[in-house]
């Protein structure tokens, strides 16, 4: 295994890892900037008024991209089995 092979791994996970991230994470901003700008509108500063609504928004983004996280992180696996002959060598 040189070390071409080695970075070539690592590309691949890291962006297996920004794909099934992404969803999850850019719903969980999109929600925390409303929560924010609700907060500043209506002058409430209750620190943790914008958990709830995140963790409700990250389970449904869960429930809702689910499989396709599933799916992705499968495929990258199965592919690193497929290929663990040609990583040795």
């Amino acid at each position: 295994m040189d070390q071409g092979t080695v970075i070539d791994i690592a590309q691949k996970a890291l962006r297996t890892i920004l794909y099934v991230a992404a969803p999850t994470l850019g719903i969980s901003l999109i929600v925390g900037l409303a929560v924010s700008i609700f907060q500043a509108t209506t002058q409430i500063q209750e620190q943790t008024l914008s958990f709830v609504p995140k963790i409700i928004a990250v389970m449904v983004s869960i429930l809702v991209f689910g499989t396709w996280m599933l799916r992705t992180l499968t495929e990258f696996t199965l592919d690193i089995y497929s290929n663990i002959n040609l990583y040795i060598r």
